[in-house]
C-alpha cells in the first residue's frame, strides 16, 4: 500500500513537471513567434493583433514537436527534486529500487504521451490549420489553392486576370488524367470549358491532349493539342500537400484514402503518420534514457549543469533523427524504416543502461 502511495506521488511530481517545463517552452515559443509573425507582416496593413493570433496558433505544434525534449528536461528537473528533498534514499527504505522509479516514470510517460498524440495533437493540427488559413491571405500566392477530394483533384489557379477552376480524375506520374478546365473573368463571368484527356505537368505551360473546347453560344472546338498556362507544376502541387501537421489523424487517413483513389503517392503521408504513431515510444525511450542519466552523472545543486547536458543530449538525439530522416529521403533506408531507426539506436542504448540500474 505504501509503494502504491509512493508512485501516486511520483506520478504528481513528474506530471508537474512536465507541466511546467510545457508552459515555459510555450511562452518562450509564443514571444519567438511572435517577432516573425510581425516581421513576415510588417509590410501589410495587418494590426498587431493578427501576430499574436498568429503565434498564438502556431505555437502548439511547434510544442508537439519538442515534446521529446521536454520530457527529457523535465525528467532531469524530476530527479534534482528527489535528490534535494533526499526521497530517493527514504523510497529505497521502502524497498522501491531505481527500476521501481523509472518503471513509475515510463507509466506516467506512456499516460501523458497517449494524450498528447490523441488530444494534443489534434488540437494543434486545428489550430495550425487555422495559422495556415489566416497567413494565406497576406501570402503573394493566395490565389492560387488545390486540394485533393473523393472526387479528384480540385485547383484553383488566377493568371492574367483569369480564374481557372481545374478538375481532374486522378495524377499519374506528371499527368493530369480526364481534366476539366473552366475559365471566368475576375466577375466570375462564364468564358469557356476546356476538356481533355492528359495534362502534362513537367512545367507551367501544360501540354494537354485531345481537347474539347467549348466557349458559350459557339460549337464546340477540338484540339489535338493545346498549350495551357498555369501557375502550377507538379513540384508546386507537391509543396501545396506536404503540409500534413494540419491535418488530424482522421483528416489525414481519409487523406490517404483519396489520395489512392486519384494514384497519388501516399509515402509523404505513410511516414507521417508512422512519425505519429512510433511518438507515443519516443516519449517513454527519452524519459528513460534521461532517468539513466541522471543516476549515472553526479548530482550537482547547481541547475546550469544538468540544463546544458539535457540541451547536450538533446542536439545529440535531434542530430540522430535528422541523419537517418535524411537516409530515408536519399533512398539509402527505406523510408519507413528511417522513422523508427532513431528509437531502436535509443531503446539499445537504454537497455544497456537498464543492466546494472539497481546498482547505483
Amino acid at each position: 500500500m505504501i509503494i502504491k502511495i509512493y508512485q501516486l506521488h511520483l506520478f504528481k511530481i513528474f506530471s508537474k513537471k512536465i507541466i511546467n517545463i510545457t508552459s515555459i517552452f510555450f511562452i518562450l515559443i509564443l514571444i519567438i513567434n511572435l517577432f516573425e509573425e510581425v516581421n513576415y507582416l510588417k509590410n501589410t496593413d495587418a494590426n498587431f493583433s493578427y501576430p499574436l493570433l498568429l503565434s498564438f496558433l502556431n505555437t502548439p505544434s511547434i510544442i508537439y514537436e519538442i515534446f521529446p525534449f521536454i520530457f527529457l528536461i523535465s525528467t532531469q528537473f524530476f530527479f534534482m527534486q528527489l535528490e534535494d528533498t533526499r526521497e530517493l534514499i527514504l523510497l529505497k527504505h521502502y524497498k522501491l529500487n531505481n527500476w521501481s522509479v523509472i518503471k513509475t516514470l515510463v507509466t506516467t510517460s506512456f499516460i501523458w504521451a497517449v494524450m498528447i498524440v490523441l488530444v494534443f495533437y489534434n488540437i494543434s493540427s486545428k489550430l495550425k490549420y487555422d495559422y495556415l488559413e489566416i497567413k494565406n491571405k497576406f501570402a503573394n500566392d493566395n490565389k492560387f489553392l488545390a486540394v485533393v477530394t473523393e472526387n479528384g483533384i480540385w485547383i484553383k489557379d488566377e493568371i492574367d486576370n483569369t480564374i481557372n477552376m481545374i478538375n481532374a480524375d486522378k495524377i499519374y506520374k506528371q499527368k493530369l488524367i480526364n481534366v476539366s478546365i473552366t475559365q471566368f473573368d475576375e466577375d466570375f463571368n462564364f468564358l469557356k470549358n476546356i476538356k481533355s484527356k492528359s495534362s502534362d505537368l513537367s512545367n507551367k505551360n501544360w501540354s494537354l491532349k485531345d481537347s474539347t473546347i467549348t466557349i458559350d453560344g459557339k460549337p464546340s472546338q477540338f484540339k489535338e493539342y493545346l498549350v495551357f498556362k498555369s501557375n502550377f507544376d507538379m513540384e508546386k502541387i507537391n509543396s501545396l500537400f506536404s503540409n500534413l501537421s494540419s491535418l488530424t489523424l482522421l483528416e489525414l487517413l481519409k487523406l490517404k484514402n483519396d489520395y489512392i483513389s486519384i494514384g497519388y503517392s501516399t509515402m509523404e503521408i505513410e511516414v507521417h503518420l508512422n512519425k505519429i504513431y512510433s511518438f507515443v515510444f519516443y516519449l517513454m525511450i527519452m524519459t528513460i534514457l534521461s532517468s539513466i542519466i541522471m543516476m549515472n552523472i553526479k548530482y550537482q545543486k547547481k541547475m546550469i549543469p544538468h540544463i546544458i547536458f539535457g540541451i547536450f543530449c538533446s542536439v545529440i538525439i535531434y542530430y540522430i533523427n535528422y541523419f537517418s530522416n535524411l537516409l530515408g529521403l536519399n533512398a539509402k533506408l527505406p523510408l519507413i524504416f528511417s522513422i523508427w531507426l532513431p528509437l531502436l539506436i535509443l531503446s539499445f542504448i537504454s537497455l544497456i543502461g537498464l543492466v546494472r540500474i539497481n546498482e547505483k
